[in-house]
């Protein structure tokens, strides 16, 4: 691959890690008004990390000289969310989204920025385990192999 393919390559694997960081930061919202009163930190924990990742995300979208993908004003929600229960699985399905994401800017980057990925990757799927109370074979490739209809989407 080219030099600029490569570079295209890269931006548009942070772009969708800054994507599914928006998501994740509006589902935790949604995460953190159902969640039961014993696992509200561990939720408000959750949001403040992906938080900062999105942040982080978007400075390193503009120093590889991308303009950061914006959130989306709303985002479908795989599932109604009615109950802590349900919570606990919404959370589990965006740490096992970004955990994806992470896999592939993993794959498109060297360095220090794939051994920041390879960190953001194992925590998503850390924190995966944590609110399914179980884990999956290959943190961040189980989302995929999930219908389309079941991932977090942009409302249009």
């Amino acid at each position: 691959m080219s030099p600029a393919g490569r570079a295209a390559e890269t931006v548009e694997a942070y772009q969708a890690a800054l994507r599914a960081e928006h998501a994740a930061v509006y589902g935790y919202g949604v995460v953190g008004g159902r969640i039961r009163e014993g696992r509200r930190d561990e939720a408000r924990t959750a949001y403040d990390a992906h938080r900062a990742r999105r942040d982080e995300l978007q400075r390193t979208v503009r120093d590889l000289g991308g303009t950061p993908a914006q959130a989306d004003a709303a985002y479908a929600l795989p599932f109604p969310v009615p109950d802590s229960p349900a919570a606990a699985r919404l959370a589990a399905q965006l740490e096992d989204r970004v955990a994806g994401v992470y896999a592939d800017v993993v794959r498109a980057t060297e360095g220090e920025r794939r051994r920041a990925a390879a960190d953001a990757l194992r925590e998503a799927a850390v924190r995966a385990v944590r609110w399914r109370g179980g884990s999956v074979a290959f943190p961040g490739l189980a989302e995929r192999s999930a219908p389309a209809s079941e991932s977090a989407t942009p409302q249009t």
